[in-house]
């Protein structure tokens, strides 16, 4: 089973923080050594990366697709053997619906956590394809949220993109069954986070939260037998109770519509 040890060049997306700076600090540390890409808003956070040898490139990713695309040409012509992106950029927001909300705060975190997600890896496809067919092995990895599975009432957009992120991957990896692009999701649970921080929650979470040093270790394992969803915790619990089934009934779903 291909996993991420016979990636080349791995490309991660917000990577100055949490998930996403833990993961790519030790994807760096495989013994295969693949060139890691680190991608974030926060220039300090960017610099103590280059420190620590990854290779890093300044991104905000709440932008438009013609920035996405500007950005995804830029990094296929500085690594064309990108073979992996770990999506991980995320952002979130609590909202009381029974009164006024924030439609900027809403429309800012579907477009992070889910449009320019969907925008990357649509953008990102013409290129794997190629090297899929020259015979090395791809990986496309959205990170989502047990809150896909299980909404968070106080985080119902951020829960809502993650359910809808949480589906696409599944369509997207049926449509690829076949090919040597290989779609693997992270559904980590309540986790040691800065993720927290805008809403003040962070003090009150960090009491029931993951920490990192046994979380990231969790998600390397699955990340290096090649497991397609990858969790553990709460949202392990939810992923075995509210799953099963559901993407042997995708892949039954797209054998039907190809028979129309």
């Amino acid at each position: 089973m291909p996993s991420i040890d016979d990636s080349k060049t791995v490309l991660v997306t917000g990577a100055t923080a949490g998930i996403g700076r833990a993961l790519a600090l030790a994807i760096s540390d495989l013994p295969s050594h693949p060139r890691v890409i680190a991608t974030g808003r926060r220039k300090d956070r960017l610099e103590e990366l280059r420190k620590s040898k990854l290779e890093t490139i300044e991104v905000n990713l709440d932008t438009d697709k013609n920035e996405l695309k500007k950005f995804v040409d830029d990094v296929l012509q500085k690594y064309p053997d990108l073979d992996t992106v770990i999506l991980c950029a995320g952002i979130q927001h609590e909202f009381t619906l029974t009164g006024p909300i924030d439609i900027d705060k809403v429309t800012s975190e579907i477009n992070i956590n889910y449009t320019s997600v969907v925008t990357l890896i649509s953008l990102f496809m013409p290129h794997f394809t190629k090297l899929a067919t020259q015979g090395q092995p791809c990986f496309i990895v959205p990170v989502t949220s047990g809150l896909g599975i299980t909404p968070g009432p106080p985080v119902p957009n951020y829960s809502a993109t993650k359910a809808a992120l949480h589906n696409f991957t599944i369509s997207l990896r049926v449509q690829l069954q076949g090919t040597n692009i290989h779609v693997l999701e992270i559904i980590p649970p309540l986790v040691e986070s800065e993720l927290h921080d805008a809403e003040g929650t962070t003090e009150a979470l960090s009491k029931f939260w993951m920490s990192l040093d046994e979380y990231i270790p969790l998600t390397m394992n699955g990340l290096r037998k090649g497991d397609r969803e990858i969790s553990a915790g709460g949202s392990l619990a939810a992923l075995q109770k509210f799953e099963p089934g559901k993407i042997e009934m995708a892949e039954a779903f797209q054998k039907a519509r190809a028979a129309w």
